[in-house]
């Protein structure tokens, strides 16, 4: 094992969102009762169980752009005679690299550029390699978040890497320890997640492999069905290798009322996920073969039961996706993943002083290519298992994992890399006994220090006036500490505002509501207006929520934004803040029908002095705006001149529909916008290339 650097194009992450993130995550899929009629009892129990009501105690990544500079990341390598595997510990430990030495074969997808873009549960995630996910369902928060990174004894007497952090929205501390056997082709993962606490949680895990996508490449896994879901967000049940699909590609020739192959990716038009339904007894494991019947295969001790199929899809905005993560003319690439649960939607019980453990492992695979890219799906899976079987041996793998948990509380010897302080805070005030994974005093940071200080003192300090309130923990055993908190004389405020926090993480919004109230009564301030703000904007009451944000924007500029001894960190950090707020304020006026009040938070000079903000985000905004304004042209105008916008979603359709609304305004002129302007809208003003990112065909 050794410390090196990737020098990569990179676009910087920039500040974290000073705003609490108080809405749930975005674009997840929660079936209602009568979506889960058909469903096995376990699955219909789990899907939509104990959802996130909201984002806190994490903040978002939304500070990133597409300006991409020479950069060097921290790596380390684990290396033995035929494999050599490279990890970003400062970026969620994903694995960015699996390199097979004696075939010269990259086995994992590389990308060529670190490009965040908004996909993960917090905010900024990237694509390549093998990334963790621990948590709720979505691309977990640490994906661009550093880890604490040790070197500590292998099973087998080597080195072995271990990764470890504290999983704030869920409340549990993990490790990921890796491996290189000597002389084996494939590498060794062992994960464990723990329940510290003495109640039952949620638990969510899914790793999640990116690998070179060909039109010669098949997925396969041992299933003869999956369990689907498109971008109409309905799972049903299909059959493998072909299920109801939108059209035939080049290539698959299916008789007569068949449906493509869905195992070779490129021949489908519109992107999905695959949940396939492996029998319980059923080794577990997902390999992606190209045309010689070579590619990379995952496999895993039982507990890690569900393996999963993503495409992007052949369709344009599924493509422009991948050169939006990348670059153009990199190649493309599909996703196999594992997952504890059998799908994405569900999260499993937890119980209380518990531990999950598994051993994953990950290397080459090579099947005779007439057999796995034959018409016979049968003998195209069982020649991949005989192929796995072959090359590492279920009993082998069970045997490392017995192995390798005789040492998962080995001690650190050397320190690799740092994460943060959270873990040290938690394990402070619940004496938590956390053998392997140590979480020193000395990474206790500026963030953490309020919360040290009520936890042992029982007071809660605010910050200075000028700035804006930190991040916090939220859970039930905080929560408490803030009720019984002594504060000094005008702080009551500060300590009410982060006890409405806690409140609505918990699903408390009325009593938040009133924290927020109480602390805006002893102090006029813009974070309880803002938080006031969201919880109307949830409740539906538009009106009340404009006024809040108007009143939270004008708050901010006379409190914070309105001085004069600005430094470049200062006004650094004034800029986040009304970035945020600007970027909640303008959707929320123009739902309220204040596209006016829009369009002067939007001219607003940037704090410091600066011009107005003019990102894309801005910029689509502004288009908003200025067709609420009855401006169409000028809104047209903006999307002439070309823009990006940086942090859009996945799954996101507010460029296409704010580029048809414009168009259908033009040729509506002041007359009604029915189905025959749509219809002329979508023929004589059809979407740029460079504006879509429509994944489904209903779109």
């Amino acid at each position: 094992m050794r410390r090196t650097d990737l020098s990569l194009p990179a676009a910087p992450l920039g500040p974290e969102n000073p705003l609490p993130a108080l809405r749930p995550p975005d674009g997840i899929h929660r079936p209602g009762p009568r979506d889960r009629g058909g469903l096995p009892a376990d699955m219909a129990r789990q899907i939509g169980w104990a959802p996130l009501r909201s984002l806190t105690p994490v903040r978002m990544l939304d500070g990133y752009g597409r300006d991409r500079a020479p950069t060097r990341l921290d790596a380390l390598v684990i290396e033995n005679e035929r494999v050599r595997a490279t990890v970003l510990p400062g970026l969620g430990g994903r694995l960015y690299s699996l390199l097979h030495k004696p075939t010269g074969r990259e086995l994992l997808y590389r990308n060529p550029v670190f490009q965040p873009a908004g996909f993960a549960l917090a905010g900024a995630w990237f694509s390549g390699g093998v990334e963790w996910n621990l948590g709720a369902t979505g691309h977990w928060a640490h994906t661009c978040a550093p880890l604490h990174a040790a070197r500590v004894p292998a099973p087998d007497g080597g080195e072995m890497l271990r990764l470890w952090e504290w999983e704030r929205l869920r409340d549990l501390p993990f490790q990921i320890d890796l491996w290189l056997p000597a002389e084996s082709d494939f590498l060794h993962v062992g994960v464990r997640v723990r329940n510290p606490h003495d109640r039952t949680v949620p638990a969510y895990w899914w790793s999640n492999i990116a690998v070179p996508e060909t039109e010669q490449t098949r997925v396969l896994a041992p299933a003869d069905a999956a369990w689907h879901l498109g971008h109409t967000r309905t799972l049903s049940h299909v059959p493998i290798p072909r299920g109801p699909e939108d059209r035939r590609g080049p290539g698959d020739h299916p008789g007569q009322g068949e449906s493509p192959d869905l195992t070779y990716t490129t021949r489908s038009e519109h992107a999905a996920d695959h949940f396939f339904d492996i029998r319980d007894d059923d080794r577990r494991w997902i390999t992606a073969l190209d045309g010689a019947g070579r590619g990379l295969v995952q496999t895993s001790t039982d507990l890690l039961r569900g393996r999963k199929l993503f495409r992007w899809g052949q369709g344009r905005g599924g493509r422009r996706w991948q050169e939006w993560l990348t670059e153009p003319g990199t190649g493309g690439y599909l996703e196999i993943q594992a997952g504890l649960a059998r799908t994405q939607l569900e999260h499993i019980p937890m119980p209380a002083d518990s531990s999950f453990c598994w051993l994953e492992a990950y290397g080459p695979l090579a099947a005779d290519p007439a057999l796995v890219h034959g018409p016979d799906w049968a003998a195209a899976r069982a020649e991949a298992a005989r192929a796995l079987e072959a090359a590492l041996p279920r009993a082998t793998v069970e045997a490392a994992c017995a192995r390798w948990l005789d040492v998962a509380d080995a001690e650190p010897k050397e320190i690799l890399a740092a994460g943060s302080g959270w873990g040290a805070l938690e394990a402070e005030r619940g004496h938590h006994d956390l053998p392997g994974t140590p979480f020193p005093a000395d990474t206790l940071g500026e963030a953490q220090r309020p919360w040290l200080e009520l936890l042992l003192t029982g007071v809660f300090p605010r910050p200075p006036a000028d700035t804006a309130p930190g991040p916090g923990p939220v859970s039930p055993q905080w929560r408490d500490l803030l009720e019984s908190a002594d504060t000094r004389p005008g702080d009551a405020w500060f300590r009410d505002y982060h006890l409405g926090i806690a409140q609505w993480a918990a699903g408390d919004r009325a009593q938040a509501v009133r924290s927020w109230e109480r602390s805006l009564a002893a102090h006029l301030s813009p974070w309880a207006l803002r938080a006031l703000a969201v919880a109307e904007t949830e409740a539906g009451e538009t009106r009340r929520a404009a006024e809040r944000y108007l009143a939270a924007y004008d708050c901010l500029s006379t409190a914070f934004l309105d001085r004069t001894d600005w430094t470049e960190d200062t006004a650094e950090e004034a800029r986040a803040v009304q970035r945020a707020l600007l970027r909640e304020a303008v959707p929320a006026l123009l739902a309220a029908g204040r596209a006016d009040d829009a369009e002067r938070v939007l001219t607003q000079p940037a704090a410091g002095g600066g011009e107005p903000f003019d990102s894309g985000r801005v910029r689509l905004l502004r288009a908003g705006t200025a067709l609420a304004r009855g401006d169409a042209p000028g809104a047209r105008a903006l999307f002439d001149q070309g823009f990006e916008v940086a942090d859009l979603r996945e799954g996101a359709l507010e460029l296409s529909e704010t580029w048809y609304a414009v168009a259908e305004a033009l040729l509506a002129g002041d007359g009604p916008v029915d189905d025959t302007v749509r219809a002329r809208a979508r023929a004589e003003h059809p979407l740029p290339a460079a504006y879509d990112f429509r994944m489904g065909a209903e779109e």
